[in-house]
């Protein structure tokens, strides 16, 4: 009896003494920054690889990364002489820094995506109301009103509360 006891005693103190776990959680969205032509399902993309064409499209900065003369190089528009329609184009989300150093691989890991563009959904055609952030989708201005309805409620809300407190400290 002593020995369970003090086995117990044991695990308490040990369970007591062991920091607490702490988990951290980053989620990053960046749909509004999203071209029209974007596809769904992403709520976050750094580049997107077009395996029909071997080039990037940097969506922070707004521009492709294509290579020519021997070096990756940015680009607001693609060259005429690729046919580019990026509607019609497979996009593979790639989230590394500087994509283009790993194009080896993405050639050979994406090769089974080209002429596959018709069946990837893009964020102008959805219907879902997260997708409306994108400047380039057709119901954008009904999700600015929105949100910027929604911005005005929430500030109401909070400078209430605040006259609320102030209003409870004045006799203090």
């Amino acid at each position: 009896m002593k020995k369970i006891f003090l086995i117990a005693g044991m695990f308490f103190a040990a369970v007591a003494i062991t920091p607490a776990a702490q988990a951290q959680v980053s989620v990053k969205v960046n749909i509004g920054s999203q071209p029209g032509w974007g596809p769904t399902g992403y709520d976050y993309a750094s580049f997107y690889y077009f395996p029909d064409y071997n080039f990037y499209f940097d969506v922070s900065r707004g521009q492709y990364i294509i290579y020519n003369n021997r070096k990756w190089s940015y680009t607001r528009s693609v060259p005429a002489s690729y046919r580019f329609d990026p509607y019609n184009a497979y996009k593979v989300v790639v989230n590394q820094n500087k994509p283009y150093q790993y194009n080896t691989t993405h050639k050979k890991t994406y090769a089974k995506y080209k002429g596959q563009g018709s069946k990837q959904s893009v964020i102008r055609n959805s219907r879902e109301y997260k997708y409306y952030e994108s400047k380039d989708h057709p119901n954008h201005n009904q999700w600015s009103k929105q949100s910027k309805s929604s911005n005005k409620n929430t500030n109401k809300i909070t400078q209430k509360q605040e006259t609320k407190q102030t209003g409870n400290n004045r006799g203090r």
